[in-house]
């Protein structure tokens, strides 16, 4: 190999001390206010979200392949949930599940209105040979509104693959995460 060429890599990172040394506290400070600042923010468009869309989850990511060719694992939904709308067969809906961490994404199939208003619905993921009553919980042959999150406005395709790379791959989300918080510390103001 060329001269010198060997001690790049530690170079490299001999620098990056002597930057983070450098950078006074005060640029320090700075950019941890910059991060809150960003993280902030992205909460109160959350919240913003949930207050305009009536959902508790207003996006969600698509983690099975039960809804193909609808929906794909990936595919990011948004959700509204107004209480007013009437929920229809052939509707998407998200709902939740008791004993269940993650909400799921089917398709109502039946629905029974009763004199009072009050509504019964059956679900079923269109990929799947059956219908989800296997995946409510015990006993429960119905979904009712309050076991609806949102309901599917519209979607995009695979957006929400970075998602499930982090849930299948835990060591990537970290990995992502240190290099993001390193970005942002590092960043120089130009």
């Amino acid at each position: 190999g060329w001269p010198g060429s060997g001690g790049t890599r530690g170079g490299a990172a001999m620098d990056l001390f002597g930057d983070l040394r450098r950078m006074n506290k005060r640029q320090l400070y700075y950019q941890v206010l910059n991060f809150a600042m960003i993280v902030s923010s992205a909460l109160m468009i959350w919240k913003g979200l949930i207050v305009v869309t009536g959902s508790e989850s207003p996006i969600v990511v698509v983690l099975s392949g039960s809804m193909e060719p609808a929906f794909h694992r990936g595919d990011l939904l948004f959700l509204t949930n107004f209480h007013d709308d009437p929920i229809r067969a052939g509707e998407i809906v998200v709902f939740k599940v008791e004993g269940r961490d993650i909400p799921i994404v089917h398709r109502v199939i039946k629905v029974h209105e009763k004199g009072n208003g009050n509504i019964k619905f059956l679900t079923k993921g269109d990929n799947n040979e059956v219908d989800d009553r296997g995946l409510y919980k015990e006993g429960q042959n119905w979904l009712e509104k309050k076991d609806v999150v949102g309901r599917a406005r519209g979607f995009l395709p695979y957006v929400g693959m970075v998602t499930i790379i982090m849930n299948d791959y835990p060591k990537f989300k970290y990995a992502l995460l240190a290099v993001m918080g390193a970005y942002v510390l590092l960043k120089r103001e130009s």
